[in-house]
């Protein structure tokens, strides 16, 4: 009955140990008042701030709130933090990203993009940094433009597999072929004729030399950009940009910076292209422009250049 009795107290005694420790420790989480934990400042443990909040000054007695204050306007903490300053809130407004504001930077959410209409993003990613504009589709659209993809296009119509039709137009179009060089023949002929009645010396037609290649001086263009690039224009800037293998990208970019004046679009793709030439940028430019097929506007340009014959 002793032996019992003894382990009986023994167990009475653990038990009574464990609940004062379980209780203890409930009191002692009781009187926590950091609701979102704490941190670690010159020995004692501080209750961190809230989200939306940041840490002014830091707590003077142990399990105490220091000074918190909410986060400046455009800056933001989204979770509890001891951070002495927030952070400072994503801007959309990069006038080059293509980006606008979706959801508006509060205390404690930063701010979210989204792409432009007609734009997308191609990182795949919820974040983006830069949106491209979306593909157009002559020939119809297969898949919208959206925010993560580009604009499917339709596939292109198939050729007409029908031999009579394809010989028949073949046949029409050699005919025509055939009319034209002989009207173009003809012409020149009848040309060089009359030259050579009303001006027997004259061993030169007006078509041999419309035919001799313009020959540029070798001048500084840089004062003459305002005037080249009026007479230039977008459509033929961009034609001697690609001749000279500037890329699609910098091109795009010269577009992108000045949306709505093509006059600022060519002069700065002109620019790009004078720094990309050098010294023989005037000549190079006369040579591209008559390979396009762009004699009267070399004409023209070369007109500038002469006005002040000043070597590069």
């Amino acid at each position: 009955m002793d032996a019992a009795s003894s382990k009986f107290s023994v167990w009475f005694i653990v038990f009574v140990l464990l609940s004062s420790h379980v209780y203890a420790a409930e009191g002692l989480e009781s009187s926590n008042p950091c609701v979102d934990g704490t941190y670690n400042n010159s020995g004692r443990r501080c209750c961190r701030c809230s989200t939306g909040q940041y840490v002014k000054d830091h707590c003077t007695t142990d399990l105490q709130y220091g000074k918190c204050e909410r986060c400046p306007r455009k800056t933001y903490s989204s979770q509890p933090n001891k951070l002495k300053s927030c952070e400072p809130c994503t801007s959309c407004k990069d006038t080059n990203a293509n980006l606008e504001e979706k959801e508006p930077c509060t205390s404690a959410v930063d701010a979210k993009c989204q792409c432009k209409q007609d734009h997308y993003c191609s990182s795949g990613t919820e974040t983006c940094r830069l949106c491209n504009p979306c593909k157009e589709c002559p020939e119809g659209i297969k898949l919208a433009c959206s925010a993560h993809n580009n604009t499917v296009c339709n596939d292109k119509i198939e050729e007409v597999n029908n031999n009579g039709v394809i010989i028949g137009v073949g046949s029409l179009i050699g005919v025509l072929l055939v009319a034209l060089s002989a009207y173009c023949i003809w012409k020149c002929y009848r040309k060089r004729t009359l030259t050579q009645r009303f001006n027997p010396d004259q061993l030169t037609s007006a078509a041999d030399v419309e035919m001799q290649p313009l020959k540029a001086p070798v001048v500084d263009l840089q004062r003459h950009v305002p005037d080249i690039a009026k007479e230039l224009g977008w459509k033929d800037m961009q034609d001697v940009a690609r001749r000279s293998g500037i890329s699609e990208k910098d091109i795009q970019s010269c577009r992108l910076n000045h949306r709505d004046d093509s006059q600022e679009q060519t002069i700065q793709l002109l620019n790009i292209w004078l720094e990309k030439e050098g010294k023989e940028a005037s000549k190079n430019l006369i040579r591209i422009l008559e390979q396009n097929d762009k004699r009267a506007t070399a004409e023209t340009v070369m007109k500038i250049l002469s006005s002040s014959q000043h070597p590069a």
